[in-house]
């Protein structure tokens, strides 16, 4: 059913990252031009997910309420918006703010593809999409950030920001030409917009709760590893913008492949096998890159390898796993999947920020930092998938 809307909700989902990962190569030198810390600079990033996450939850229930195609094209025009300012922004304070709204933006467009997925796809088919979906997202870490390296080189770190508007305002037009109202009529957005009574039984759901936090633990990981990254390995290192884009963009490669062969290796292994894979893959990185760090090269490019090949592992594992997660998470509330996929964002996107927020306040060198969230979470969740008085938890459940 609508198999025409896939390259226009790949379009509309690549809003989110393409914000996270082309300014990627400029945090060194946007912290010394703002004169702040890399802690500092990293918060760009965790204000812009936190506020992806939190904006979902305002977003959702307007995406039940009014339809799926005026509150896309009301995120479009806010992250385009957002973007100018960022780029003429002088005070880092102003900067800060221009992420949180840019944050709200993009999460309307994001909680829309998600919608539309759910709206107009069987369970089967909405696994695939959802796995398609991610595999486009993992393509913008592969060319933004050497793009946005180029373009800091040729007109400084600010021209990311017009890139983005731009992009914005390109997806606003195939949007107002090509997308269609998605949601179905049998969608539940009666009474009061907002109201504890909309959540209770997607938060009571404990099948909901537990892979929406599987979700989150990964979507942890990869902040962790994508904040960590350009201070580590520019920072620390001294490896070069253009140098850290080619390291960053073969991470991202493997991830578009795996994001790709991901929903046949699912099919054959079932839902809750592919997320234990991921979570195993997760912590077989975790562990991988701390011995590196003990073991490996402490200088140069080869330190570099040291850092990002065992990050590979957590790529494909974070490919495998949000398509089964998000399926099994969402299958059950076809009729209030707006409030759902608000709630799904919320708790992987705000959850995943507050997560590394917390890990950034410590002195844990950048490796470290990242094995130690990645590898205690993961093992975290693997054993409780090992507890059978929890099977109810994580169980596939069929209809």
């Amino acid at each position: 059913m609508r198999r025409n809307l896939l390259p226009i909700l790949m379009l509309m989902v690549l809003l989110s990252p393409l914000a996270i990962d082309i300014y990627l190569p400029s945090m060194p030198t946007m912290a010394l031009e703002y004169g702040v810390s890399d802690s500092s600079i990293q918060s760009t990033l965790v204000l812009f997910l936190f506020a992806l996450g939190v904006g979902q939850v305002l977003i959702g229930p307007l995406a039940d309420r009014f339809g799926r195609r005026p509150v896309a094209i009301f995120g479009i025009i806010l992250y385009s918006v957002t973007s100018v300012i960022g780029a003429y922004a002088q005070d880092f304070e102003l900067l800060q703010l221009v992420r949180v709204f840019q944050g709200i933006g993009a999460c309307s467009t994001s909680i829309v593809v998600f919608c539309a997925v759910r709206d107009c796809y069987n369970r089967e088919q909405s696994m695939s999409m959802y796995s398609y979906l991610n595999g486009a997202i993992c393509v913008v870490p592969a060319l933004a950030p050497t793009l946005g390296g180029l373009l800091a080189m040729q007109f400084g770190w600010r021209s990311t920001f017009i890139f983005m508007a731009l992009y914005g305002l390109l997806v606003l037009a195939i949007v107002l030409l090509r997308f269609p109202e998605t949601k179905p009529a049998n969608t539940e957005s009666s009474g009061r917009l907002y109201r504890w009574g909309r959540y209770t039984p997607v938060l009571s759901d404990s099948h909901f709760m537990f892979y929406a936090g599987s979700c989150m633990i990964a979507m942890a990981s990869i902040l962790c590893y994508v904040s960590y990254s350009p201070v580590w390995l520019i920072g620390h290192l001294g490896i070069s913008e253009l140098t850290f884009s080619g390291l960053f963009g073969l991470n991202a490669a493997v991830n578009i492949v795996a994001c790709f062969v991901a929903p046949v290796f699912v099919k054959r292994v079932g839902n809750r096998n592919g997320v234990i894979a991921a979570l195993v893959l997760m912590l077989l990185s975790a562990v991988l890159e701390a011995l590196m760090q003990i073991i490996g090269p402490q200088e140069g490019l080869a330190a570099g390898f040291s850092f990002m090949l065992p990050m590979m592992l957590l790529c494909v594992g974070f490919a495998v796993l949000l398509g089964p997660a998000t399926t099994m998470a969402l299958a059950g509330f076809g009729e209030r999947a707006g409030t759902a996929s608000a709630m799904l964002g919320f708790i992987q996107m705000s959850g995943a920020s507050l997560l590394v927020a917390l890990i950034q306040l410590t002195s844990i060198p950048a490796p470290y930092a990242i094995a130690s969230l990645m590898g205690i979470t993961s093992l975290l969740y693997l054993a409780m998938m090992a507890m059978p008085a929890l099977n109810h938890w994580h169980q596939e459940q069929h209809p």
